[in-house]
């Protein structure tokens, strides 16, 4: 049986390809490809440099010194010398108060006419023989003028150093009241307890328990809260403390023994104190200016007389004295 004629295959005509060029071995970039060949002619040919216009920042203006030079050899009058510098001498006879403000080396140099071609000072150089003679110079020839606030007096103050710079007594006591490694909050603490001092009224004093001998008055104590804060600790400061040697007096007795202080540990006790004193006392706000204001508070009433820290100078005072016969007790065994 004949095989059946497909007449839809039979219209389609067969399609006959190339064989397919070889790609490039490198791809061609795009600038390349759409850039136009342009034939330069004799008569497009480049400008040579000096013809061409300069652009915006290859045209620059001249120094001053090279524009000087410049128009002083046109008029004949002689600029300065480009190479050199500018000599000081010259810079010093354009301007007065310059030159009276010079150094005597230069101003003894600039009356004397030095001969031409030679330059003692200049602005691009200096000899070594002058520097040297201007280090043998005395203090008093190279002695600043026109100094606005002038010069520290030698030797510096002991308040100068940074470290050093406050009142012993205020170091002291603002570090007796940092809490906890907070020295800022006891800085603080420490001018508040200044300005309270300050701002308060003239305390009146009690002549039963007067102050340190030779203070001044106290109305005039606000004046100076430093002072005011230094007689207040130093007046109820003690001049010893009580040790107490257990089993020295026999039968297991403690035998009490006064011991000397010195400055700073009177000053220690006695802001200890202070510091006990203030805490208890009662609050009278909230806020982080209330511990401040008692401690003020309680350095007032010290000076009135009426703060409790007296009774307690005056009992350590007494039992000192009562038991001042036990001085002998150490001398006794540091001697074995």
């Amino acid at each position: 049986m004949p095989p059946r004629i497909q007449l839809l295959q039979t219209g389609r005509s067969t399609a006959i390809r190339s064989k397919a060029s070889r790609p490039l071995s490198f791809p061609i970039p795009l600038c390349l490809r759409l850039q136009q060949k342009k034939m330069i002619t004799a008569d497009e040919k480049p400008l040579p440099e000096a013809e061409r216009n300069p652009g915006p920042n290859q045209e620059q203006l001249p120094h001053v010194s090279e524009e000087a030079a410049t128009t002083g050899k046109i008029t004949g009058e002689g600029g300065p010398e480009v190479e050199q510098g500018t000599p000081v001498q010259e810079v010093l006879k354009r301007d007065e108060k310059a030159q009276q403000n010079a150094p005597k080396v230069l101003q003894d140099d600039a009356e004397s006419s030095a001969p031409k071609g030679t330059r003692s000072y200049s602005t691009s150089a200096r000899r070594l023989t002058q520097t040297q003679t201007i280090i043998n110079l005395g203090p008093a020839e190279l002695e600043p003028s026109g100094q606005i606030y002038g010069l520290p007096e030698l030797p510096l103050p002991s308040t100068s150093h940074i470290k050093h710079r406050y009142d012993p007594i205020i170091k002291q006591v603002t570090n007796l009241l940092m809490r906890d490694g907070k020295l800022s909050v006891a800085q603080r603490n420490m001018a508040m307890i200044l300005e309270r001092l300050r701002t308060a009224p003239p305390p009146t004093p009690d002549p039963r328990r007067p102050l340190l001998p030779g203070a001044p008055p106290t109305t005039h104590l606000p004046l100076n809260p430093i002072l005011y804060l230094t007689i207040a600790i130093d007046s109820v400061a003690p001049l010893l403390r009580i040790r107490s040697q257990k089993g020295a007096a026999g039968g297991g007795v403690a035998l009490q023994i006064p011991i000397p202080l010195g400055l700073r540990q009177r000053r220690r006790t006695a802001v200890m104190w202070i510091l006990d004193a203030a805490t208890k006392k009662r609050s009278k706000g909230s806020g982080r200016t209330m511990f401040a204001h008692k401690v003020a508070d309680e350095l007032i009433s010290i000076v009135e007389g009426k703060s409790s820290v007296w009774e307690k100078r005056g009992g350590v005072h007494r039992l000192g004295v009562a038991s001042r016969a036990n001085l002998s007790f150490g001398n006794r065994r540091r001697s074995k």
